[in-house]
């Protein structure tokens, strides 16, 4: 399988038994057609791009804009112009870092006296734990048993504490739930907060504010997060922009949520630990829903193909998800798209697998 490209299904939402699923129903409906019903179904997840505006103001001290690039190897390879934008270079090598950024920076008094936990294996994790660790609260991070050594380090160096729960991430989540209940400890769902989706959508806010020649963007979802954001300041800035959501097609949690209309959980196969989400999340799905023109799902192949162009061609080191994009803009060369593309390296926190694959390319 190389693509696949979204339904025509109008969609109606229903609830899910996840514990990191919300609880608000939304409409979906073609772009345009139905953008004031988004607006309004975003707004009752609290979500606005004024929202974005007042994260952008938080963030400003505490993170320098991140370097866009085009590079010529990878417009030839794509075939059209190409925008990079490179969250790379976050301290703590993915775009989420201004998620935690802005939630601890907005959350109450209250919530942070009591300190957070939140369950993740990979760039939520350190991104709450680098937040936390800057604002002085306490940060759990629950850990399913079979996350890599290094990942767990990575947070406990942060200053986090490491809890390590659960034969999966569904039965980690759980324990996350169980141990906020026990200890009074505040509840990060990481796919529900919207402080962390309008942190998130700073990203966007700083590339399209930097070229306004972007025609269509190119947005990986997981937990949909960073495309929900996408979105909103699409919405806001540039309206003319197509915004495409790429997923694995082995995690496509995500993807069903969004086509059907129902919040659904899927079993996860895929390398791209960034993109492998098992169930979609309200909150973006209300946005995603009526905001996304295409949502493409992507192989292992044409993931892997795209993090060695990067290697290559860009001389940047991606994960899985932060090349995503990238293969999203190739998927759409063979349909013969020539218009202005963008994407983020959303990370470059690439796995032991994924530095062993751009070896092996490069032997």
């Amino acid at each position: 399988m190389t693509v696949t490209v979204r339904p025509t299904t109008d969609a109606v939402a229903a609830g899910s038994a996840s514990p990191l699923a919300g609880s608000q129903a939304a409409q979906a409906d073609r772009p345009g057609v139905a953008a004031q019903r988004g607006t309004s179904a975003a707004a009752a997840h609290g979500l606005s791009f004024e929202g974005v505006l007042a994260a952008a103001d938080v963030l400003a001290p505490a993170l320098p804009p991140t370097p866009s690039w085009s590079y010529p190897l990878l417009d030839e390879a794509v075939g059209r112009r190409v925008v990079v934008k490179h969250e790379n270079v976050q301290p703590t090598g993915a775009f989420k870092v201004r998620g935690g950024l802005n939630l601890l920076a907005t959350l109450p008094a209250e919530a942070r006296e009591r300190g957070l936990v939140t369950v993740s294996t990979g760039n939520h994790a350190q991104s709450l734990a680098y937040a936390a660790a800057k604002h002085g609260v306490a940060a759990t991070i629950v850990m399913a048993e079979s996350t890599a050594p290094v990942k767990v380090s990575a947070v406990r160096a942060l200053g986090a504490r490491a809890v390590l729960a659960g034969a999966n991430m569904a039965e980690a989540a759980e324990a996350a739930a169980a141990l906020a209940e026990r200890e009074g400890l505040y509840f990060v769902n990481p796919g529900e907060e919207p402080a962390i989706i309008h942190g998130h959508a700073t990203v966007y806010l700083e590339l399209l504010t930097a070229h306004p020649e972007i025609e269509t963007l190119y947005v990986p979802i997981g937990s949909g997060s960073g495309a929900a954001g996408a979105v909103l300041v699409r919405d806001a800035i540039a309206p003319h922009v197509r915004v495409v959501g790429v997923q694995a097609a082995g995690a496509r949690a995500a993807y069903d949520s969004w086509a059907t209309g129902e919040i659904v959980s899927r079993p996860i196969d895929t390398f791209a630990a960034g993109l492998a989400t098992g169930s979609g999340f309200h909150a973006p799905q209300s946005v995603l829903r009526g905001g996304l023109n295409d949502f493409l799902l992507l192989s292992e192949q044409q993931m892997r193909d795209a993090i060695a162009l990067m290697a290559g061609a860009a001389h940047t080191l991606c994960e899985g998800a932060g090349a995503s994009g990238l293969a999203g803009a190739l998927a759409d060369r063979d349909r013969g798209d020539t218009s202005v593309a963008a994407f983020a390296c959303t990370g470059g926190n690439a796995s032991d697998d994924e530095f062993a694959m751009l070896m092996r390319t490069a032997g």
